[in-house]
């Protein structure tokens, strides 16, 4: 019987005297059962209550439904019928809008379908809004009354400018008064506009939290405007709006002291000192989109660019369009106020950086502020010793020449007997700060 034996060969190895010596072999480091922990709970003393427990996550809830409680059932049909129809008050009907356009509806499609321009679809819209936040705000049931008839929403649409606490007071002025939607726009602005002039004259004097002062001031900066400007008639006319609405003592005072100063005791004042006037007013934001009639002229910096500026600047044509005879780089459109109206050929404007090349005494801040000063080419000639004329500081034309303003009796004692122009204005630049833009939560 023969046995077969099966030699099976040995790897080879890979040892060798030229080859480094295998790593140690790297076994598992056993795997440890977790000990157990020992936890000790103690129940609370029995004057001690258990620490409530936070929600970490709230149930949905939907915002509240803009669409009156009665007309929620109804379908859109129904609701486009309302609509057509202006059935019920129009605060009722008027939060139908939103929901609609909600629904997919354009408001050029709800104009075709229901009659209401877009327009007008945005005026209900914001107005039922600002009689939800007089509801809210709790102003009595027979003021809210007032704005529920026609014209209503028109009123509560110019208010909306203001904060919730601004809006009850100004509706109940607006009732009071028994405003129309003119007076409502003014007095919305005239409460928004009073904290940013705080450095306007007379306004200390003024009530900020009365809607009445706050009116009252804006007729009374009115005034002063057409003082600056020499209108007299106007300026009267002011004084008296702003007393009918003022309600502070300290205000009214102010106002009958601008009252009792009339044009003629100015005119004597003024031939006693042979002085005369260079109207000085700042201008406001806002004042040139609402001036009824504008003046263009060109500015100069330089003071080469005052002679070399244009000369004609007159509006031609059905859109008045402002022609001059060259090109220009520098332009500014003032209100045409009394001393500048009709200053289409000659005129110039001349920017400095600060108000202390006037010949007359300034506070620090007013020294500060930049100015244009408003000259007249046409008159150059210093033929009066009081008038204020634009010339150069130094030499006559010369070079390096800077621009300044001087009285004509001292250009008469240096031996100037001409200047660049006479200056018959002289402009300060508008206030720096807020502007007065409400956050979100205001407006609703």
């Amino acid at each position: 019987m023969l046995s077969l034996s099966v030699n099976i060969p040995k790897p080879p190895s890979l040892s060798s005297t030229f080859l480094p010596s295998p790593p140690p072999t790297v076994f598992p480091k056993p795997v440890l059962s977790p000990r157990p922990i020992a936890a000790l709970i103690f129940p609370p003393s029995p004057g001690q209550n258990p620490p409530e427990r936070k929600q970490l996550y709230q149930p949905f809830r939907p915002p509240p439904s803009p669409v009156p409680s009665k007309y929620r059932s109804l379908d859109t049909n129904s609701r486009l019928e309302i609509l057509t129809k202006r059935l019920g008050p129009w605060f009722e009907y008027a939060p139908l809008i939103p929901s609609l356009i909600q629904e997919g509806f354009a408001p050029s499609t709800l104009e075709e379908i229901a009659g209401i321009p877009g327009a007008e679809q945005n005026l209900l819209v914001v107005a039922s809004r600002v009689r939800e936040s007089l509801l809210n705000s709790g102003i009595d049931a027979e003021t809210l009354s007032f704005f529920d008839s026609g014209g209503g929403a028109e009123l509560l649409y110019e208010i909306r400018i203001l904060t919730a606490d601004q809006r009850a007071a100004a509706a109940d002025f607006l009732v009071k008064n028994r405003s129309d939607v003119k007076q409502s726009q003014r007095l919305a602005r005239a409460m928004k506009d009073f904290r940013l002039r705080r450095a306007d004259r007379g306004w200390a004097r003024f009530d900020p939290e009365s809607p009445g002062d706050c009116l009252a001031f804006s007729y009374f900066r009115q005034a002063m405007e057409y003082e600056a400007a020499s209108k007299e008639e106007l300026r009267g006319l002011s004084l008296q709006k702003a007393l009918e609405f003022a309600v502070s003592d300290a205000a009214k005072a102010l106002l009958e002291e601008e009252k009792s100063r009339t044009k003629s005791e100015e005119k004597e004042s003024n031939v006693e000192g042979h002085e005369v006037t260079v109207p000085l007013v700042r201008m406001q934001l806002g004042e040139v989109a609402e001036s009824s009639a504008l003046v263009v002229l060109p500015v100069a910096v330089e003071a080469e660019e005052v002679e070399a500026a244009p000369w004609n600047c007159i509006g031609v044509g059905e859109f008045g369009i402002v022609e001059a005879e060259k090109e220009w780089r520098r332009w500014v459109v003032l209100p045409e106020w009394k001393p500048i109206s009709g200053l289409h050929r000659g005129g110039v404007a001349v920017r400095f950086e600060n108000g202390r090349i006037l010949p007359w005494k300034e506070s620090e801040k007013n020294q500060r502020d930049p100015i244009l000063v408003v000259a007249d080419r046409r008159r150059k000639e210093a033929v009066s010793d009081n008038g204020f004329y634009l010339v150069f500081e130094v030499g006559n034309g010369s070079s390096n020449a800077k621009l300044k303003v001087e009285r004509g009796g001292t250009l008469k004692e240096n031996g100037v007997e001409e200047s660049l122009g006479m200056v018959v204005l002289v402009v300060r630049a508008p206030m720096e700060g807020d502007n007065g833009q409400l956050s979100d939560e205001s407006w609703e």
